[in-house]
């Protein structure tokens, strides 16, 4: 015991400099890769299906030194204790920093697994805090426990299909109250994410409350579009229910009941109500936020954001493949092509292929099947919508990389590149070359650049002017990056009109 305790008091010395003050309480740090880091600073106290709450404050310091538990999820079996996976205890954020007495841009950093799953332990800031930034990345309540809308039952639930974002209001409220001790500035807030973290950033600029604590936005792979209304998610809300066997009148029972039979019961529920979302279906629905006129104003991407947020600078983007299913293990003729991309475009195939010619003239037949058809037809509109009503610029991208392991460009392969983190990518790039590192920097770079000033131009790139439904302005990103002009609107187009007839009838019929 007496080695233990002196082993803990010499850890705290070494560290002193890493102690820092919140408004709960102190916390301790360490260092990573030359970066000071804060891990697992608990940021909410939560209550099954309530908003959360500021956490409780605590007495001495805080040893954060290791990341928090994520939020309760799907584990295929896989056992977790309650120090890896919590209902209670993983509304924690995590915060880098390389100078505690700076002012320094803020980028909050929102993980993807759409409304469903992941973790802020997939994307570690050190690198990029080196770009005179400082990195806030954080858990927030997910799935079933982060939307399920119970408001058609109780006015005791009138928030529980959205308590998942109000999670990440809630970080932005301790961004607010708590940054500048960290060496941030809470007036230079920006919010980026990819795939359901892109989501999550365009639904923030529809929720009122997280109004003024955010400046500028970053979404990433991140337009499918949620298709929740509010008749859809409590139809959803009372068939959990009644999968559970609890009557409206005893609703508060649903407290008690253990996380994975929750779960199980609202994937029955769905499928027996409004019914399960396939991957590669292009919309979501079920457990996700839920417009309801006061904590979420509309669903984003529609065509785009609530007025509240004409201010707000964005960057948007895709990768060349994003999800599609990649062929370039597989010798193919454009012939052979053709043939296989009719079940999808009919009589359109050769104006689709004429169209794809145009836009990409360097082609392999490959192409013509594997790029992304489900996240750059709505990006587009959504740009072009945003360009016409907003006050605020526009930049967007594409990132057409081609890794060596599977030879394409796919979702969220951009993200080792815009985090600096290539040295952790071992199966997607064994061996980074100078080209490699060369692009992370100047990626990681322009995002920290739009994080300072709303605009991303950095040397090293040419110059990137703010989009346009006119101009079509767009930034290749890839060992040689470029400017396009509406290179590929005609396509955009024809995918379109072709590849979202599943949320066309659902448009007609709502």
């Amino acid at each position: 015991m007496v080695l233990l305790l002196c082993a803990v008091t010499a850890t705290a010395q070494e560290s002193s400099e890493l102690v820092v003050s919140t408004k709960s309480g102190k916390v301790s740090g360490i260092v990573q890769e030359g970066t000071m880091a804060w891990l697992g600073i608990p940021y909410a106290k939560v209550e099954r299906l309530m908003p959360p709450l500021p956490v409780d404050k605590w007495k001495g310091i805080r040893e954060c030194d290791h990341w928090g538990p994520q939020v309760m999820q799907q584990t295929w079996g896989q056992h977790l204790s309650e120090n890896e996976m919590s209902e209670k205890n993983s509304c924690v954020l995590n915060v880098w920093s390389t100078d505690l007495k700076a002012r320094k841009p803020v980028m909050l950093w929102l993980h993807g697994g759409g409304f469903d799953s992941g973790t802020s332990a997939w994307n570690p800031g050190m690198q990029l805090a080196k770009k005179d930034v400082v990195v806030v990345s954080i858990n927030h309540r997910l799935n079933i426990l982060g939307f399920l809308d119970l408001s058609a039952v109780s006015k005791k639930y009138e928030y529980s299909g959205n308590v998942g974002m109000l999670d990440v209001v809630q970080a932005l409220e301790w961004i607010r109250d708590n940054i500048s001790n960290f060496g941030g500035d809470p007036k230079n807030v920006t919010v980026f994410g990819e795939s359901g973290g892109g989501g999550k950033v365009g639904t923030l600029m529809c929720m009122p409350q997280a109004k003024g604590l955010f400046h500028k936005a970053i979404i990433m792979s991140g337009t499918i579009l949620n298709v929740n209304n509010h008749e859809i998610t409590q139809t959803l809300g009372k068939a959990v229910l009644k999968e559970l066997g609890i009557s409206e009148d005893e609703v508060d029972k649903i407290k008690d009941v253990p996380y994975q039979q929750l779960y199980d019961a609202g994937q029955r529920a769905m499928a027996a109500s409004i019914g399960t979302r396939k991957p590669g279906t292009p919309m979501m629905w079920g457990f996700g936020p839920t417009p309801d006129g006061k904590v979420l104003l509309q669903q984003p991407f529609q065509p785009t954001f609530a007025q509240i947020s004409d201010d707000i600078p964005v960057m948007i983007g895709t990768t060349f493949n994003e999800l599609q299913r990649l062929r370039y293990d597989q010798p193919m003729t454009e012939d052979e092509a053709r043939e296989q991309l009719k079940a999808t475009f009919g009589d359109d195939t050769d104006a689709y292929i004429a169209a794809f010619a145009k836009a990409h003239p360097d082609y392999v037949p490959q192409d013509l099947l594997c790029i992304d058809w489900l996240f750059r037809p709505k990006t587009l509109i959504t740009a072009d919508a945003m360009t016409k009503s907003r006050k605020a610029p526009t930049y967007m991208y594409m990132f057409t990389w081609r890794s060596p392991v599977n030879k394409g460009s796919v979702h969220g392969h951009e993200l080792k590149f815009c985090f600096n983190t290539l040295h952790q990518s071992p199966n997607e790039l064994p061996q980074p070359s100078a080209q490699d590192l060369q692009l992370a920097d100047k990626m990681s770079s322009a995002w920290a650049q739009f994080a300072h000033t709303g605009n991303p131009n950095i040397k090293g790139l040419p110059g990137w002017h703010p989009y346009s439904a006119v101009n079509g302005e767009l930034m290749v990103f890839d060992y040689r990056c470029y400017i396009r002009n509406n290179p590929d609107r005609q396509l955009q187009q024809i995918i379109n009109r072709h590849c979202f007839k599943q949320l066309d009838a659902f448009k007609q019929s709502h």
